[in-house]
């Protein structure tokens, strides 16, 4: 079998191929943060969950850990803090060790 090349075809595989530059800009690109949510419940106290708020929340204010307890208490639940997955990850399993009732770590 004898196979008949055309001049294109020749022409083709004769050219050089050129690879695709490398791009010098660098994407950056940010790890999410997940939010930290405390649920109400019917046994701890606005007391405890004001405290233990302030206690394992990092920065948290006594007026803005009673403002969040009745944020959980009146309309069921607050995020309390928002941050990087392994920060989130301790505050969360803090406060619940505390004996607060948490949701499950959500991606903000």
């Amino acid at each position: 079998m004898t196979t008949v090349l055309s001049t294109s075809t020749i022409a083709m595989a004769a050219s050089p191929t050129v690879a695709p530059g490398r791009s010098s800009q660098t994407v950056r690109k940010e790890y999410p943060n997940y939010k930290i949510i405390v649920l109400n419940d019917d046994f701890n106290t606005f007391q405890h969950v004001a405290e233990c708020l302030i206690k394992y929340v990092p920065n948290m204010t006594p007026d803005r850990a009673w403002e969040l307890t009745n944020q959980v208490h009146y309309e069921g639940q607050a995020i309390v803090w928002v941050g990087p997955l392994e920060q989130a990850e301790l505050y969360h399993q803090q406060l619940s060790r505390a004996g607060l009732t948490m949701a499950p770590l959500e991606a903000a």
